[in-house]
C-alpha cells in the first residue's frame, strides 16, 4: 500500500480479526502516502509492524506518540524488505550495513552513501505521486540502477523541499573508491541535468560515512589540488579587483557624475553565464536593426529578432538612447535575470553595454505575447485548456519569484504583454525592468509586509491599495495576475472604451450574468472549470489586500482546475451537459460569495 497517495486517517483495527497463531506476522506498509491523522490510538500487537514514514502525520509523531512507526523501513524492519513475504535476517553489525530494499538479490546487505538534497522549484506541490519518477530521474542522471537509490525521508512543506537519500552499490556490499569519487563529483559539480518537472536542485551535504576511509586523505603539511586552484583563483580575483578599483578611481576623476554611475554598474554586470556581446555582433544578427527584424516596441525601446553566431534564436531589446529611466531598468533586469532560473521565466542570454548603447538579449519566444493571442486580430483563438495552462505556467513563474528567489522579488508589472509563449505555448514571464526586491527581515527577524515605493506599472493592472498607499506587497502581483486571468476568461483588455474589466466582471457576477462575458472564441469547455477559474480571478482582484489568495494558493487552485479539465477530456466536449456552449441556463448563474 506504499506510494499510493492514500489520504485520511491511519486505520487502527485491521488486525483485530486476524489469526496470528504459529508465529505469523503482519506488516502494514503505508510509507510515502498522504495520511494526516489517527482514527484511534495505535495499539497493534507485537507481531504487527506499521510503516508510516513519508506521511504528513509523521510531522507530529512526538505529539501523537507514533515515532516508532515513522522510522525508515530499514530501521523498522532491519535487514529486511517489505516486498518479500518473509523477513530477511539482520545484516552484520561488524560494519554499517543496511538492507537494499529493492535489490534484485534477496536480502542483500551493503554500506550506502548518504546525501542531503533539496529541490529548489519543482513543478508540483505534492511529492508522493512523483516519488517513483524522481527516483528514476535521479538514478538515471547518476548512471545508477533505480534500486540503488532510496529516498529514506523527505520533508515537503512550503519553503523547504528537503530529502535524505541513500545510494547503494550495484549488486555488491561496497562501493569502490572510484565510484565514491564519481558520485561525489556528480553532486558537488552540479553535473546532474535539471528536469522540467523537478527543476534545479541544491546539495545540502554529501556524507561518505564509512567511505571516508577510502577517499584520498588530506595531510596538514600539503594542500589539495582543489585548494591550490582555489588560492590561485582567489589571488587572480584579488588582483583583478584591485586593478578594477584603481581604474575606477582614475575614471572617477575624469568623468561626470552620470559616467561614474555607469562605470560602477558595468563592473557589477560581469556575470557568469551571461554573454557580454558587442554592438557589432548584435547589429549583424539583426540585419543592422532593420525594420523587418522588429518584433516589438515600448517605452523602454525596440525589440528585434535575431540569430546569434552560435545559431541561438534571440530577442534583442535595444534601449532608447539617452533614456535615464531605460538605463535604470537595464541594470535592474541584468541583476535580477542573471540569478533567476525557472522554466516559466524568460532567460537572459546576454547583454551589450557600449557607449550610448544598452541592449538585453533574451531567449526568443516564437509565439509572441499572450496579448497577441487574445486580440480580436489573432489568426487562431486559444482554447480554454491552453488558456488554463498558460495561467498555471505564469503563476508558477510568479510563485518562484515570491518564494524561491533569494531575496524574494515582486514583479510589479504583470500583464498579458509581459507573458511570452514559446514554440509549445509554454508561458514565460518577462520584463523585470520595474521589479523590486522584497523587504529583508529586520533586527527582530520579521520582514515588513511591503516595500514603500513610487507607484509604477500599467493602468488597469495596478493594485488599488498599492496605488493609494504606495505600499508594494506580494498581493500587488496577485492582483495584476488576477486581471490577466480575467483577460484569459473574457478576451477583453483591462481598460477599453472607458470600461474597466474588473468592474465589468464583478458586476456581471453580482447580477448572475457571468456567462455572457466569457470569450466564446475559446470554444466549448466544462462549466465547472470556467466557474472556478472565474472565481479565482475575482478573488485575486479584490480591493482588500488580505482578502486575496497567496501565490501558493493560486497555483494550488489552478492545479486542481487543470486536473478537473483533464478528467473531462475523456468525454467529447460537445456532449458535456455542463459545457458553456451547451447549457444556456447557466446565464443566470452567480458565483458563490464563498468563492468569489
Amino acid at each position: 500500500m506504499d506510494n499510493n497517495n492514500l489520504d485520511g486517517s491511519v486505520p487502527s483495527d485491521v488486525w483485530q480479526n486476524i489469526d496470528f497463531s504459529g508465529n505469523r506476522s503482519l506488516i502494514l506498509d503505508f510509507h510515502n502516502n498522504a495520511l494526516t491523522n489517527l482514527s484511534n490510538p495505535l495499539t497493534p500487537p507485537a507481531n504487527v509492524t506499521i510503516l508510516l514514514s513519508g506521511n504528513p502525520i509523521c510531522t507530529s509523531q512526538n505529539q501523537l506518540n507514533i515515532s516508532q512507526y515513522c522510522q525508515s523501513i530499514s530501521v523498522v524492519v532491519p535487514g529486511g524488505s517489505t516486498n518479500n513475504n518473509t523477513l530477511c535476517p539482520p545484516c552484520s553489525t561488524d560494519l554499517p550495513y543496511e538492507n537494499i530494499l529493492r535489490s534484485p538479490i534477496s536480502c542483500l546487505c551493503a554500506i550506502p552513501l548518504y546525501v542531503d538534497y533539496r529541490l529548489k522549484s519543482p513543478g508540483f506541490w505534492d511529492f508522493v505521486p512523483y516519488e517513483a519518477e524522481f527516483q528514476y530521474y535521479l538514478s538515471s542522471g547518476l548512471s545508477l540502477s533505480s534500486y540503488q537509490l532510496e529516498v529514506s525521508t523527505f520533508m515537503w512543506e512550503e519553503g523547504p523541499r528537503l530529502m535524505n537519500l541513500k545510494l547503494f552499490p550495484n549488486n555488491t556490499a561496497l562501493f569502490n573508491s572510484g565510484e565514491v569519487l564519481r558520485l561525489r563529483d556528480m553532486f558537488t559539480g552540479w553535473l546532474i541535468t535539471d528536469s522540467d518537472i523537478f527543476g534545479p536542485y541544491e546539495l545540502i551535504d554529501f556524507i561518505p560515512g564509512w567511505y571516508e576511509n577510502v577517499l584520498p586523505r588530506r595531510t596538514k603539511s600539503s594542500l589539495s589540488t582543489g585548494a591550490t586552484v582555489g588560492i590561485v583563483i582567489a589571488a587572480f580575483a584579488a588582483a583583478a579587483i584591485l586593478s578594477s578599483l584603481i581604474t575606477l578611481i582614475i575614471l572617477r576623476r575624469r568623468s561626470s557624475q552620470i559616467s561614474k554611475r555607469r562605470i560602477a554598474k558595468r563592473i557589477q554586470m560581469k556575470i557568469e553565464g551571461v554573454k557580454d556581446l558587442t554592438f557589432e555582433e548584435l547589429s549583424k544578427c539583426t540585419s543592422n536593426f532593420s525594420d523587418s527584424a522588429l518584433i516589438g516596441q515600448g517605452g523602454y525601446g525596440k525589440v528585434y529578432r535575431g540569430v546569434l553566431a552560435d545559431g541561438t534564436g534571440a530577442a534583442v531589446k535595444r534601449t532608447q538612447q539617452g533614456s535615464l529611466q531605460g538605463s535604470e531598468e537595464f541594470f535592474t533586469e541584468i541583476e535580477l535575470l542573471s540569478r533567476l532560473h525557472h522554466r516559466n521565466l524568460v532567460s537572459l542570454v546576454g547583454y551589450c553595454d557600449e557607449d550610448n548603447e544598452q541592449m538585453l538579449v533574451y531567449e526568443y519566444m516564437p509565439n509572441g505575447t499572450l496579448r497577441d493571442h487574445l486580440s480580436a486580430k489573432a489568426k487562431e483563438a486559444l482554447s480554454f485548456p491552453m488558456r488554463l495552462r498558460i495561467a498555471l505556467g505564469s503563476s508558477r513563474g510568479i510563485l518562484y519569484l515570491h518564494t524561491e528567489a533569494d531575496p524574494p522579488i515582486y514583479h510589479r508589472d504583470i500583464k498579458t504583454s509581459n507573458i511570452l509563449l514559446d514554440s509549445k505555448f509554454v508561458a514565460k514571464v518577462a520584463d523585470f525592468g520595474l521589479s523590486r526586491l522584497a523587504p529583508l527581515p529586520e533586527m527582530e527577524g520579521v520582514a515588513p509586509g511591503h516595500v514603500s515605493t513610487v507607484v509604477k506599472g500599467t493602468p488597469g493592472y495596478l493594485d488599488p491599495e498599492y496605488f493609494l498607499t504606495h505600499n508594494l506587497t506580494d498581493k500587488s502581483d496577485v492582483y495584476s495576475l488576477g486581471v490577466v486571468f480575467l483577460e484569459l476568461l473574457t478576451g477583453m483588455q483591462p481598460i477599453s472604451h472607458g470600461k474597466n474589466l474588473v468592474r465589468e466582471v464583478v458586476t456581471a457576477n453580482q447580477s448572475g450574468m457571468i456567462l455572457p462575458v466569457v470569450d466564446t472564441r475559446m470554444g466549448p469547455c466544462p462549466w465547472e472549470c470556467v466557474e472556478r477559474f472565474a472565481a479565482l480571478g475575482l478573488r485575486c482582484c479584490r480591493d482588500e489586500t488580505d482578502a486575496r489568495p497567496s501565490m501558493t494558493e493560486v497555483v494550488r487552485e489552478l492545479e486542481m482546475i487543470w486536473q478537473m479539465a483533464l478528467e473531462t477530456d475523456s468525454v467529447p466536449l460537445e456532449l458535456e451537459s455542463e459545457s458553456v456552449s451547451m447549457d444556456p441556463s447557466r446565464t443566470g448563474t452567480q458565483l458563490s460569495s464563498s468563492s468569489a
